[in-house]
């Protein structure tokens, strides 16, 4: 069950895996892309989590969605977009419930995927967050609960599967076949995100 306290430890954790993580996204990046992944999210959530200190929420959708806004206005590039359009179609789909079943989750998480995918006109295999969206939401559709360790797992393997993959998309796609052989930056945070998720799950059952 997602509750209003859940969705803030879910983000909070998600600033702490950040920050911790922020020289390895910033290596990531500057191997394949602007070399700023980590710069741009690290300020995101710092922002994010001094909201998150300031403001009160009724629900879990509300939290989402405030933090989605924070995302838009604060992280620059490619990220602040999509993680904030990911993060609004999330707290759209949960709407004014005051908790989220895991099947509610689910449904939200899907939003949020279809989001990343049409933000981003990516698809599967093309060296994105994208792929690490769709195996972990995917994975689960349809489960009447989630195993979050499963969960973690896959959202780990997604990012490996990267390395080997040829980018399609953004500042990576210039680099031709020299991409391959590095792991996308954005997958990497996509995998934080969602292991931050799961941390806070755990936490609250």
């Amino acid at each position: 069950m997602i509750t209003t306290g859940t969705a803030k430890s879910w983000m909070e954790n998600f600033k702490e895996l950040i920050l911790e993580n922020k020289d390895e996204l910033t290596t990531l990046d500057q191997a394949i892309g602007d070399g700023d992944h980590g710069i741009n999210m690290a300020r995101g959530v710092q922002e994010m989590d001094k909201m998150l200190q300031e403001k009160t929420f009724e629900t879990p959708g509300a939290l989402l969605k405030a933090a989605a806004m924070v995302f838009i206005s604060k992280i620059g590039g490619a990220s602040g977009p999509l993680y904030g359009s990911a993060l609004m179609k999330i707290a759209a789909e949960a709407g004014d419930k005051a908790e989220l079943t895991d099947q509610d989750l689910l449904a939200c998480l899907d939003a949020g995927k279809k989001a990343v995918q049409q933000r981003g006109r990516a698809e599967t295999g093309e060296k994105t967050m994208y792929d690490v969206w769709d195996p972990v939401v995917s994975t689960f559709r349809g489960e009447e609960t989630i195993d979050w360790e499963a969960l973690k797992t896959t959202a780990q393997q997604a990012v490996k599967s990267t390395v080997d993959m040829h980018a399609k998309k953004g500042r990576a796609a210039y680099l031709g076949a020299r991409s391959v052989g590095h792991t996308d930056p954005g997958a990497f945070s996509s995998r934080l995100f969602f292991e931050a998720l799961a941390d806070a799950a755990q936490k609250e059952n």
